[in-house]
């Protein structure tokens, strides 16, 4: 032991008259000698860097004690071997192995290099009289083949614990290449990382299946580092400056994907319906909403066609393929992304109880962002982190570091038609904001009928963010204790100037004609969004943490891990005091805005304790038992609810409304204000607490025959006040006044349990590999947990409840729920170990050698999914968050060409929920299979070159990601998205 640590790798001697043993500790600094007979055997204990132990073996633990610097060095120059060494004969305990036929191994010589060739004196002639070799007893009785194999192994890995405690022809754990004239002062490299052409690649999977030219697209990053002593003549002199690093990388990215939708056809831009196909199977019937009579011919007179839906058309493109009824347009996309980025960091030790460092880093970022509808957005973002540290260490045992840092970014995202062209404002459109960088078209969704794609784009937004921290730790050697603790407190700006929603956004359900795409014709929506105003944001949060842990080695079988952290993050405020919550009543009977910060109590008593132990319960097995238990916060979730209270009325003009007889919207007059509707349309409880994680972990470990280990896992996790949303006063047969608000709290919960058996083949040979099998189940009644932390208005879908009265229905299995996963992972290198090819020489040498491959398979079950029907919640804006009835029939009998059957659902009767659980479809399989194949090629003394080939999909296999659940549309059951294709990536790098 030193200091309560148990220590491996050193090596222990026992001699009775003219016998001697020789063997070295395992990783929990025990040793131990089989075959010893009865009598007194003196010990001698060795390592280097510390003074040499006697005892004899009545001793069972000894206490080391650390050599000065001066004793090392004169140790390790004491222990250099002589120019040249005469091959050792084996020991006399290698008799009974050599007289069985196994041919005796020599150890190999003891340097501070890298050890090449282990066996090369194997076959060496040996003198006469060989002097006595002191031979470890633990392999006493091991083959050379086994022989062979440790120590081809345990060259692996140079002069480290494992070596020495691996292989009988373990090194002296000297120095090595670290010694001083062996390498160079300074170190570097120049590479190109992951480069990649369309010539390499696989072409994209089309959802569609059509073929669509293929854009040419290159992507790879070059990268270049150097660093060692700072030298500055005249002021740092003798090598006793700072050491320094320095790295630039530029990345250039065009990267291709495909895009795939469906767009009116010629007819349906004519408003003539008549050969339109709904979901159902049935033909399409257009419905006058004046008359309440279907239109003669399902064809709406050229004169009803609203001249803000004919302005708009002009941005929808010509569908550029037939004979899908589905999907009729499809587009190659490249989006671009290039990238500088520079990064310094240098550190000095002032003397031995003081050291100092620091590092700096600069990134800049050139985005390019095509859509469906080749609306072209940039984007560009600058960031710097700095950090300096000081480390002061007044003792061996005790030390403490000081932490400064300053992080700063921006990102400015400029829509397609900002200060350009105003869409909206030329269609006719009012009530949106006109300010020029928010030009371009209101947003429009069609969910029931057509399955046309949806129009938009992105939206303007400048953000500065600004963080700055200061931090202390400690850390502290007591005896079997190592102790640390400390803290941080960091000041954090979140600046922005952006508007949620200026433009607006219109949803058609067909709802007033009985197809989405004819209502828009007609002009008339059935719900409108919007919310601007209040553009400039300036957010401001303090957060503070605490901690203390202990390591505690109560033996060498017993190890536990105490500790505790404290928490507390403020709720964001606004420099200003803009920020707008409701103030609701009993039973949210009543409402009014609320404006101010304080707006959200605080929640600063969180201490979260966190405890682990690692057990060995038989000295001499291979068994080790692991456990954990900690709680974790949901760090994070104030800043996505500041940004919703601070686009509201009555600072921002904001709202989200059904169309209705007291309301009606048109696209020319689509935003106004409805009475008993709330204009304020988030709130959140003021009693809100952030969520939290009970996390526990059980263990068992244990080695296997033929380097296997096998580790057995339990790990749970329980969930709690996690946040839901819902809609007050809402019901399937309409609302009541105040509604039209999302409400959010911190009443949610949630589980999970996972299985896991993991078989590990150590690295032997060359070759290693692990195969892992999970099975899990998790539930939840908190859909937000999966994603976003808050939904909005614009965006609810199923992350709101369907009935906020019946809050227990959203439980079922969560978004992430993938009940079983198998893993496999290997890795081989070639000409390691002797059978594996490490004697090959010449030129199948040079080719076949150091070579390494490795590979990893992912196969899973799918993750659940949730069927919704669009129709907007009564007396709201609100769709996306409604289920259908669910028939009885199976979903998986899908008619051909889909993977869901429509059969399956149906939109409930007027006055009612659907039945449908949320999250009760099981998405598609998943499947990945990805390899790597790389070599390190020697380059003189001082060079390697580093190849690298890295493949994504090498099978080229299509997986799909998720389903469309819509079953609204004629896209449900259809797959909604795919996996990259096969992707080719090379890597080569110049080390010096």
């Amino acid at each position: 032991m030193f200091g309560g640590v148990p220590v491996p790798g050193a090596t222990v001697t026992v001699t009775q008259g003219d016998k001697t043993l020789v063997t070295v500790t395992d990783p929990m600094g025990a040793y131990s000698f089989p075959d010893l007979k009865e009598g007194p055997w003196p010990v001698e204990i060795e390592m280097l860097g510390f003074a040499k132990l006697k005892g004899d073996t009545a001793t069972t633990a000894w206490e080391l004690k650390m050599l000065s610097m001066a004793e090392i060095k004169a140790d390790v120059v004491h222990n250099e071997p002589a120019p040249t060494a005469a091959a050792a004969a084996p020991a006399a305990g290698n008799a009974k192995g050599a007289a069985k036929g196994a041919p005796a191994t020599p150890r190999a010589q003891q340097t501070g290099f890298a050890q090449t060739q282990v066996n090369q004196n194997a076959n060496a002639q040996q003198p006469a009289n060989p002097p006595a070799q002191q031979t470890s007893s633990t392999f006493a009785n091991a083959s050379q083949d086994e022989l062979n194999s440790r120590a081809a192994d345990a060259s692996l890995i140079n002069g480290t614990v494992n070596n020495g405690a691996a292989s009988p022809f373990a090194q002296l754990g000297a120095f090595g290449n670290n010694r001083r004239g062996l390498r160079p002062l300074y170190n570097g490299g120049i590479g190109l990382v992951n480069f990649d052409t369309s010539a390499l690649d696989a072409r994209s999977y089309s959802l569609a299946g059509a073929n669509t030219t293929r854009p040419s697209y290159s992507k790879g990053q070059l990268t270049f580092n150097f660093g060692g002593p700072l030298k500055l003549p005249g002021i740092i002199k003798n090598n006793n400056g700072p050491n320094f690093f320095f790295g630039y990388s530029r990345t250039q990215n065009r990267t291709a994907s495909v895009a795939t939708g469906r767009m009116p056809t010629d007819l349906e831009r004519m408003g003539d319906f008549s050969e339109t196909v709904l979901p159902t199977g049935l033909p399409a019937q257009v419905i006058d909403p004046v008359t309440g009579q279907p239109f003669g011919g399902d064809m709406i007179p050229g004169q009803r066609i609203s001249p803000q839906a004919q302005s708009l058309l002009a941005y929808f493109p010509k569908p550029n393929f037939t004979g899908n009824p589905q999907y009729n347009y499809q587009i190659p996309i490249v989006g671009v992304v290039h990238t500088d980025a520079v990064q310094t960091q240098m550190n000095k030790s002032i003397n031995q109880r003081n050291q100092v460092n620091g590092n700096f880093a600069f990134q800049s970022s050139r985005t390019g962002n095509p859509n469906l509808f080749s609306f072209l957005d940039s984007g560009r973002s600058k960031g710097i982190n700095a950090a300096i540290n000081w480390t002061f260490r007044p003792t061996q045992r005790f030390s403490s570091q000081f932490g400064f840092r300053f992080g700063r970014q921006s990102i400015t995202t400029t829509p397609f038609f900002a200060n350009k062209l105003n869409v909206s404002g030329l269609a006719g459109i009012t009530g949106n904001n006109q300010d020029p960088v928010n030009w371009g078209p209101t947003a429009l969704n069609f969910t029931n009928g057509t399955g046309v794609s949806g129009l938009s784009d992105a939206q303007y937004s400048a953000v500065r963010n600004q963080t700055t921290t200061v931090s202390y730790g400690s850390f502290w050697n007591h005896g079997r204790h190592n102790i640390q603790f400390g803290g941080d407190m960091r000041r954090a700006q979140f600046n922005t100037i952006s508007q949620q929603d200026p433009r607006g956004t219109f949803t058609f359900t067909g709802a007033i004609a009985g197809v989405d795409f004819a209502d828009f014709l007609l002009g008339v929506p059935g719900t409108s969004e919007i919310a601007f105003g209040n553009a400039d944001k300036y957010f401001r949060q303090t957060v503070t943490d605490l901690f203390f842990q202990d390591d505690w080695r109560i033996n060498g079988a017993l190890t536990l891990m105490l500790g505790a952290r404290w928490e507390y993050e403020t709720p964001i405020s606004e420099k200003y005091n803009r920020l707008v919550n409701l103030s609701i009543g009993p039973n949210f009977t009543t409402i009014a805005p609320a404006i101010g910060n304080d707006l959200i109590n605080k929640d600063p008593m969180d201490i979260l304790p966190r405890f682990a132990f690692a057990w060995r319960p038989i000295a001499a097995s291979s068994v080790i038992v692991r456990g954990s238990y900690g709680i974790y916060r949901n760090t994070g979730v104030y800043q996505s609810i500041a940004n919703q209270m601070a686009q509201q009325a009555p600072l921002s003009k904001s709202l989200s409304v059904p169309n209705s007889a007291a309301n009606p919207l048109t696209l020319a007059n689509g935003f106004n204000a409805t009475q008993g509707i709330s204009q304020t349309t988030f709130a959140v409880d003021p009693n809100f607490k952030i969520g939290y994680a009970d996390n526990w972990t059980l263990s068992v470990q244990r080695d296997l025959p033929f380097a296997l280990q096998m580790t057995a896992n339990y790990l749970g996790t329980k969930g709690t006040r996690l946040p839901q949303e819902f809609l007050p006063n809402t019901f399937p047969t309409g609302a009541i006044s105040p509604t039209g608000y999302i409400f959010l709290t911190s009443n949610g919960n949630s589980t999970r349990h996972a299985g896991q058996i993991q078989v590990r083949r150590r690295l032997r040979s060359g070759f290693t590999s692990t195969l892992q099998y999970t099975y899990a189940k998790a539930i939840d009644d908190a859909p937000l947990m999966g994603g976003a932390q808050v939904a909005t208005v614009t965006s609810a879908g199923t992350n709101v409840a369907q009935n906020w009265l019946h809050l227990d229905a959203e439980r079922a299995l969560s978004s992430f729920d993938q009940r079983h996963q198998l893993s496999v992972q290997g890795q081989y290198s070639t000409g390691s170990g002797v059978r594996g090819g490490a004697l090959l020489s010449g030129w199948k040498g040079a080719v076949l050698k150091s070579w390494t491959f490795a590979s990893a398979l992912t196969v899973g079950s799918g993750t659940p999914e949730t069927p919704t029907y669009f129709s907007n919640v009564a007396g709201t804006g609100v769709t996306g968050n409604l289920r259908p009835n669910v028939t009885g029939a199976s979903i998986t009998a899908a008619p051909e060409g889909k993977s869901l059957n429509p059969a399956a659902f149906s939109v409930p009767a007027a006055g009612q929920f659907g039945n449908a659980a949320r999250n009760s479809i099981t998405g598609p399989t998943q499947f990945s299979l990805n390899s790597t194949l790389g070599r390190t090629f020697p380059w003189g003394d001082r060079y390697n070159i580093d190849l690298t080939i890295n493949a994504a999909n090498v099978m080229n296999h299509v997986a799909f990601t998720s389903w469309n659940t819509n079953i609204s549309a004629p896209q449900f059951g259809l797959p909604a998205s795919a996996n990259q294709m096969r992707i080719l990536q090379t890597t080569v790098r110049v080390r010096f």
